[in-house]
């Protein structure tokens, strides 16, 4: 018996969640072509975009 998958491969100083532990893959359906969709990307981008640009002034 070899265990569970990825069994002694623990990375140290990473933690496991134990409330994620054994959690089924969901199938998310996103309509990619409906406007909500483009307006959450849309304002997703802007933000990392922002913090990207906050990043940057931080390491000058």
């Amino acid at each position: 018996d070899v265990g569970p998958p990825g069994a002694g491969l623990d990375t140290p100083g990473l933690s496991k969640d134990p409330s994620k532990k054994d959690v089924p893959a969901e199938d998310i359906d996103i309509d990619m072509g409906a406007p909500e969709t483009e307006k959450a990307a849309v304002a997703i981008q802007s933000q990392f975009r922002k913090f990207q640009k906050k990043k940057q002034a931080v390491k000058s």
